[in-house]
């Protein structure tokens, strides 16, 4: 399939081409060439964007440097070349990446010289192939003495000539199509277009995770473990089951060589917030998570008791459909629990979120459990919208709760923006 769009000229895209094109820009932005940048990424998604929706007529070099540069309105374009040195440095990154090998299949996004409008075309491929000369022997008149025997043995000749030149062309396309096999460009998963503004991002991401202070920790005897004594000494501890959800999250970014810093929500503050993307785990006991929460359609509640705990529907009447009761889960430790798993950008640091947090422990175990088994995410993606990779969301989990331990998570409810 070729994709192709043109300021002049554009064709409009189907919803198949925009998932193509979106699924190669983050393919492109987690090559190296990109993944280390923090203009190159922004530059390129916004044009590309742009583009898909129909509005490459508006990308001039003063919008982009107030859209993707924050530049003032009247800025000078002489003075400030940020836009064209930019774009420069992107068009030689992308023929870089595709020069690399194993890229040859891949669909191609451009960035043609002059212009800010991205081209999108697609693979190429050779489709060359030398023709089969086909030779009969030369006619010797002297050593034949019959006209019908000679053309007899020339046909034979060039019957096994084509005979094999077709076997070795044959052989010749089955290698190919191997190396196309082993080479082609493999469809990202859904969890990394989840995960996707974060795993192409190169700033420091946060993990922000509830935090409970405490005075004195008991230190065992080392000939006698059974003896203890307390040592009076302020500390700061972290739930074991919300460090569940931390360490399986930790462990994704540690994979993709992503740098994180760790935060106790206690500690955090807005500037640590606002310096690149945040995760933030646990709901009741992590401030961050209530506020960033606040103002989205799916957030947590409370009765002023403090002993019903719900997750609330700002576009619903039924406003604790998804709640638990404090007394019958300490009494029983059999319930049904709730937790939100979101990815948006957040208005007050401008960076995208994540967040994991359950109303209880088993809620929060739940959603790190969601986040990081690729098989969850393979199955929401099979029933969400073609472009919920590029929308924001918040997603409702349950899951049972069975003598404290939490089962498989189930989605509740969805909702993008």
């Amino acid at each position: 399939m070729l994709v192709s769009s043109t300021a002049d000229n554009q064709v409009p895209l189907s919803d198949e081409e925009k998932i193509a094109i979106q699924q190669q820009l983050e393919r492109l932005l987690l090559n190296p060439h990109f993944s280390n940048s923090r203009r190159f990424p922004s530059f390129l998604r916004y044009v590309v964007a742009q583009t898909i929706e129909g509005k490459s007529e508006s990308l001039k070099e003063r919008v982009l440097g107030i859209a993707v540069f924050n530049r003032e309105p009247d800025y000078d374009t002489t003075l400030d070349p940020i836009v064209r040195v930019t774009a420069v440095e992107i068009r030689k990154r992308i023929a870089q990446y595709y020069q690399e090998p194993g890229h040859e299949d891949e669909l191609r996004i451009s960035l043609p010289p002059g212009s800010y409008v991205p081209h999108f075309d697609g693979p190429k491929t050779s489709n060359s192939h030398s023709a089969g000369t086909v030779f009969e022997p030369p006619f010797n008149s002297a050593s034949v003495t019959s006209t019908s025997i000679a053309r007899g043995r020339g046909r034979l000749w060039t019957e096994w000539v084509i005979l094999i030149t077709l076997g070795l062309l044959l052989l010749l396309a089955g290698n190919a199509l191997a190396l196309w096999w082993i080479h082609r460009p493999k469809p990202l998963t859904a969890q990394e277009l989840f995960w996707g503004p974060l795993f192409s991002s190169s700033e420091m991401i946060t993990l922000c995770v509830a935090d409970q202070s405490r005075i004195g920790i008991y230190l065992r005897d080392a000939q006698d473990t059974s003896k203890q004594n307390m040592l009076q000494e302020s500390v700061s501890a972290v739930v074991i089951d919300d460090l569940s959800t931390l360490t399986k999250i930790a462990g994704l970014l540690e994979a993709r060589n992503r740098r994180y810093q760790l935060r106790g929500e206690e500690s955090a503050t807005l500037t640590d917030l606002r310096q690149g993307p945040t995760i933030l785990v646990g709901a009741f006991d992590n401030t961050w998570t209530l506020r960033f929460t606040r103002n989205l359609r799916f957030h947590f509640a409370n009765d002023p008791e403090m002993k019903h705990f719900w997750i609330e529907d700002a576009n619903s009447l039924t406003h604790q459909r998804w709640g638990i009761d404090r007394g019958q889960q300490e009494a029983t430790n059999n319930y049904r629990d709730y937790a939100i798993v979101a990815r948006f950008i957040d208005a007050s640091t401008g960076k995208p979120t994540i967040i994991a947090a359950g109303i209880a422990r088993g809620g929060t175990i739940a959603a790190g459990e969601f986040l990081t088994e690729p098989s969850n995410l393979e199955a929401f993606a099979a029933h969400a919208p073609k472009s919920w990779m590029n929308e924001n969301m918040e997603i409702i989990l349950s899951t049972e709760i069975i003598d404290g331990r939490s089962a498989p998570p189930h989605v509740e409810a969805v909702t993008y923006w």
